[in-house]
């Protein structure tokens, strides 16, 4: 039996036994549908999914009934429906705990200059099949008779772990240039290959992706980012030129190194620090952490220096990589919390360097500490992250300073609650000491306050109150 074959066989066996859980409700909702005279058949997704023993609760349909006779068929069965689709072919349903769309066969055309399709209802499940993105996805099965329909060879293509387009990968494109960093995110996801052919077509087609809203490319790269395996999907972006489209810093990693003024590889110590990262995650795919690790040197480029003894600087390239990250995250329409978390990170984590040298005060892990606020266990992970030096004595020597480090912080939070730094008066009592209304004199007051309680530490009653007179005479400011 050659490898192809038996891993087929294996799909299939995974495919059968992920269709007996859902055949219940797939197969009641099928004669449903062949009751009215419709076909029904699962596909897409779902069929890729069964094939790969990871089926989950989402399940996709199609069908040649217009979206209306849908909606005669399941009413009274589905426990709910939604219609948010239904200009486009989709009607939504739930059912004993699956989630359902059935989408009405489509023919669409596109006219190639945005991406959005002319709606085309079909009549033809082939042709249905045909449209879509790559053969894994163009294959389908029918209910309640469970035929197994696949004209593009996405059994084959899945037993290989390879995608390829249905139809000549420069038509998919050309309809759709999402579909080449979808391409991407499936790599990244499934861990598949891409076809050689396709591959080409992205090279050639690449600049087309500026035709996509960033909200669409940003959903896209999210899903790469957070996939089993986002380096491969990461390395097709750069090598194909699609980074280049909306993410050129990515690209920009790729520096010279000098002949004599040698230096690290930042984009390939890049790509080692985001898979460092997913070493550190404990729930799950962590995009913030990730995007962290990704972006957090790509100030390099930009502060690239070469001193007079040939050795190589990047000064400040932590705060130029922030503003970097901060404006291209702006760009692809991420959240306004998402760029502050992952762009604050990108500007502290270079903060723990100079640790080992004994220079920080208990004031500097407070500051630490607070700087970070609840980005702390990112801001650990990234840090430890960072190190992919191939010197194993300054490994372990980095990895015992942060270590060091996160005893220290543990102590001092224990004795001083780090997690809740605030000055040791609050608004009222400055107020009524100072004799002061609310305004612009408090929140000054309060900040000195908070400065000494980093600087000092926890401060009594009477130190507090003796502290802000002082600073009250010194701004000439007096009690009435």
């Amino acid at each position: 039996m050659s490898e192809t074959t038996r891993a087929l066989t294996d799909a299939q066996r995974r495919a059968v036994h992920e269709l007996m859980r859902v055949s219940p409700v797939a197969d009641e909702l099928g004669r449903r549908f062949a009751a009215a005279g419709h076909e029904l058949h699962l596909v897409g997704g779902s069929v890729r999914d069964a094939l790969l023993g990871r089926l989950g609760d989402d399940l996709d349909f199609t069908t040649d009934a217009r979206p209306e006779q849908t909606l005669r068929i399941i009413d009274g069965w589905a426990e709910a429906v939604w219609t948010t689709g239904q200009e486009f072919g989709t009607i939504g349903l739930a059912r004993r705990g699956l989630r359902i769309e059935v989408t009405t066969f489509r023919a669409d055309a596109y006219d190639r200059v945005s991406r959005n399709p002319i709606v085309q209802y079909g009549d033809s499940l082939v042709d249905d099949l045909r449209r879509r993105d790559f053969a894994v996805n163009a294959m389908a099965v029918s209910v309640p008779g469970h035929e197994f329909t696949d004209p593009y060879g996405g059994l084959t293509d899945l037993a290989e772990r390879v995608l390829r387009t249905p139809g000549a990968p420069e038509d998919s494109f050309a309809d759709d240039p999402l579909r080449m960093l979808r391409a991407a995110r499936f790599a990244a996801q499934l861990r598949f290959s891409v076809a050689p052919e396709v591959r080409a077509a992205m090279v050639a087609m690449a600049g087309d992706l500026s035709r996509i809203t960033a909200e669409r490319i940003r959903d896209e790269f999210v899903k790469l980012m957070c996939g089993a395996d986002p380096i491969t999907g990461l390395r097709l972006l750069v090598d194909t030129g699609l980074a280049e489209t909306f993410l050129p810093e990515l690209t920009g990693l790729k520096l010279e190194i000098d002949e004599h003024a040698q230096h690290k590889d930042v984009y390939e110590h890049t790509l080692i620090v985001v898979r460092n990262a997913m070493g550190h995650e404990t729930d799950g795919p962590d995009f913030t952490l990730r995007m962290a690790a990704l972006m957090h040197d790509v100030g390099k480029p930009a502060t690239k220096a070469v001193g007079p003894d040939g050795g190589v600087s990047f000064h400040h390239h932590e705060v130029v990589g922030a503003r970097l990250t901060k404006q291209r995250m702006k760009a692809l329409k991420f959240p306004k919390d998402v760029i502050s978390d992952v762009s604050e990170l990108v500007m502290l984590h270079l903060r723990f360097y100079g640790y080992g040298r004994g220079e920080w005060t208990d004031s500097a892990v407070r500051r630490y500490v607070t700087d970070a606020g609840p980005l702390l266990p990112r801001l650990h992970s990234l840090t430890r992250s960072d190190v992919t030096t191939r010197n194993r004595r300054k490994a372990a020597q980095l990895a015992a300073d942060y270590d060091a480090l996160e005893a220290r912080i543990a102590r001092i939070a224990a004795e001083e609650d780090l997690a809740r730094v605030r000055p040791d008066l609050d608004g009222n009592a400055i107020m009524e000491l100072l004799g002061v209304p609310p305004g612009p004199v408090v929140g000054r007051a309060w900040r000195h306050l908070k400065e000494l309680r980093l600087e000092r530490g926890p401060l009594d009653r009477d130190e507090a109150e003796a502290e802000l007179l002082r600073w009250a005479a010194a701004e000439g400011l007096t009690k009435p």
